[in-house]
């Protein structure tokens, strides 16, 4: 892993929190994008050399409506950078921890992502992410 790619925080109302975050980083988000595979819709930020993605969910049985039903809203993954998803995948796998999905998906910012499943990263969301070359 090269680098944390992004902060996920799973937010409510995308209006409100964009208000909101607008005067915390004192900026504007640089890109919103649905990603209908995963039901949400995305709002980033860049904060100094830092992104933060906000994730709105856009259907009920989606994983961020299921998360802030749960928990609230608030941190929901760490997404890091990684050179060869692939790669890192069959590390990871044997290492003995669990992904949430078999092969890479394209998920928002032009990113292939995969996701290691909480239970075994002591309760931590963790997001695997590639460029799109």
């Amino acid at each position: 892993m090269n680098k944390v790619e992004h902060l996920g925080i799973a937010v409510k109302d995308a209006t409100a929190s964009v208000k909101l975050f607008n005067k915390l980083f004192n900026t504007t988000p640089y890109k919103t994008e649905p990603v209908e595979s995963e039901h949400v819709n995305t709002i980033f930020y860049q904060v100094g050399p830092n992104k933060i993605e906000l994730l709105e969910a856009t259907h009920p049985d989606s994983a961020i409506a299921k998360f802030i039903e749960k928990k609230g809203e608030g941190i929901h993954h760490i997404a890091f950078d990684v050179e060869d998803i692939h790669a890192e995948m069959e590390r990871l796998k044997s290492e003995g921890f669990v992904l949430l999905n078999e092969q890479p998906k394209k998920g928002a910012d032009n990113k292939l992502i995969c996701f290691v499943h909480p239970k075994s990263s002591n309760g931590v969301l963790i997001e695997l992410c590639q460029e799109i070359k």
